[in-house]
């Protein structure tokens, strides 16, 4: 376990905040402070920490003092000093007798050193800010005085970029670097030294940190970083959240080089802006378009697919992923991966929607759909070959959860088929295309396919049975002009069971593409055998959770 011996001028919020984090597992052996009043002693007596008063005492020199501070100090175990608003500058006597010594500066070292790192900032008119964890070296001659240029020089550890805010002054900023960037930076850096990731070479004044490497990955550190710094700026205001009592803003990356909604130019002026559900939605049905080379068209239903359909024409495609279930459609987003024609707008405008998604208009198309109030159409640029964000992230309360996106993609030849009857070749097309487009469905998720439209989905299900279930009675109930009959089912994760596929035969599914992997797969496939149906494997599970 690493002990630590803190030295604070005052409150030592620091010092308390690694007090009750225990980063690493760090235990906060014993508290210094110069002054008995010093509010932190009581808050480290109440935390049942050790306490030090090392007063100043007139006439005392620096050296002096720092004796005295070393005897104090030598009752108690301790692997790491970590300074807190210790307004006593340290020379060699101090440093080269304890261990590594760390402080925090509130700035981006070397920028605004000094005793009003604060106010510096806002007089120099800057936009960012922060701390800058370092180690302490000696600032002072043979004589004990302060060299002012060696103060806060020692070897940076870590550092945490802070905004700065139109209308802050030096009390605001002071208590936002405070909590969103000290509180932050200097736990972790007493968490890579209780871990060993911390290697001080103090004769050359260098630190290298293991722990600031990406945790997984290939030799180029392709993997996700220990540490993950996002920055990006409000785009807008919106009118509110997911639900009216809730604020929200949309806050835009503008080093996305990705066709993207948050980017995309609203071409109908006077139309209402989008909302948080309209971003997230619109977001969702660009994304499934990207999956396909054909002319495709989605209509998206609270993040899910409604329906989603590949052909010869946009207009065909839109007209076949409608009519899945036009019902649900109703008041959904509408993605097409080609520009827009006159033919393809004029079905959009048949029923209500919220949103189109595309990568251009004709002038004719243009003329159909703003003529609708309200109606908004995005026009996201051109979509690219290549998917360029890597990562998407869901915060939780207290931290976030970053991912790879699931960019997964298969073709016909990564399907194993594990039943005797082989699937057609019409049947192994349906299963790619059905596959792609369930991606995009949440888990629980079960996709009916009849080439390359969808029939019914079921989706978001606590039971993969009920899943099917929804799905047939999707097909059954609300697609228009098909059915499940002879269709094609994919799921997103294996059966467990063979239940799921006993409901399929039901509906009139004849041919089955699932990742396999459960240890029931021998029943499952019995199952498909005995209903007649072809049954291929994917290898790999689709699950999408959000």
């Amino acid at each position: 376990m690493t002990r630590i011996a803190g030295m604070a001028g005052n409150r030592g919020r620091n010092l308390l905040n690694i007090a009750d984090r225990a980063p690493g597992g760090a235990e906060l052996a014993v508290v210094l402070a110069t002054d008995a009043d010093a509010p932190v002693l009581e808050a480290a007596a109440d935390r049942d920490v050790a306490t030090e008063v090392v007063p100043l005492e007139e006439g005392m020199s620096r050296r002096e003092h720092e004796e005295a501070v070393l005897e104090a100090l030598s009752d108690h175990e301790f692997d790491l000093v970590c300074l807190d608003g210790y307004m006593r500058i340290l020379s060699d006597t101090f440093l080269e007798q304890a261990p590594t010594t760390l402080n925090v500066h509130p700035s981006l070292l070397p920028s605004f050193p000094g005793m009003d790192a604060w106010g510096d900032a806002l007089e120099a008119g800057v936009s960012v800010t922060g701390c800058t964890v370092h180690v302490v070296t000696d600032a002072t001659d043979d004589d004990g005085e302060v060299i002012e240029s060696e103060v806060d020089a020692g070897p940076i550890v870590t550092q945490e970029p802070v905004p700065v805010y139109e209308g802050d002054d030096a009390d605001s900023l002071k208590e936002r670097v405070l909590y969103e960037g000290e509180f932050r930076a200097y736990p972790r850096a007493v968490k890579w030294f209780a871990e060993g990731a911390l290697e001080v070479n103090a004769a050359d004044g260098e630190v290298t940190v293991d722990s600031d490497l990406p945790s997984v990955g290939d030799a180029d550190h392709g993997g996700l970083p220990t540490r993950r710094l996002v920055s990006s700026d409000r785009l807008d205001a919106l009118r509110y959240g997911e639900n009216p009592h809730q604020d929200a803003a949309v806050y835009a990356d503008y080093t996305c080089d990705e066709a993207s909604v948050v980017h995309a130019d609203q071409l109908n002026e006077g139309a209402k802006a989008l909302s948080y559900n309209n971003y997230n939605d619109a977001d969702g049905a660009l994304n499934l378009i990207k999956e396909f080379d054909e002319p495709a068209a989605a209509v998206i239903k609270h993040t899910n697919p409604a329906g989603c359909a590949t052909a010869d024409s946009l207009e065909t495609a839109y007209e076949r992923a409608l009519s899945t279930d036009p019902m649900s459609a109703f008041g959904g987003i509408v993605a097409l991966n080609r520009e827009c024609d006159a033919e393809t707008a004029e079905l959009i405008t048949d029923s209500f929607k919220e949103v189109v998604v595309a990568p251009g208009y004709d002038d004719d198309a243009l003329g159909v759909l703003c003529e609708k109030e309200n109606l908004r159409v995005l026009d996201v640029g051109e979509l690219g070959e290549r998917r360029t964000e890597r990562f998407t992230e869901k915060p939780l309360v207290g931290g976030r959860l970053v991912q790879e996106r699931d960019l997964q993609s298969i073709s016909v030849d990564d399907l194993e088929v594990v039943t005797e009857r082989e699937p057609t070749e019409e049947q192994l097309e349906s299963m790619v295309f059905a596959w792609q487009t369930l991606k995009h469905v949440k888990s629980n998720g079960i996709l009916f396919a009849d080439g390359t439209e969808t029939v019914g989905i079921g989706m978001g299900q606590v039971s993969r049975v009920d899943a099917v279930r929804l799905a047939a009675m999707k097909a059954d109930e609300h697609a228009e002009g098909k059915d499940a009959e002879g269709a094609v089912m994919a799921s997103d994760a294996f059966f467990p069971f063979p239940d799921g596929i006993e409901e399929a035969a039901k509906a009139g599914i004849e041919a089955v593409v699932q990742p396999g992997g459960s240890v029931n797969d021998d029943d499952v496939i019995a199952a498909a055998e005995e209903h007649g149906m072809a049954m291929a494997l994917t290898g790999q599970r689709s699950f999408r959770h959000d």
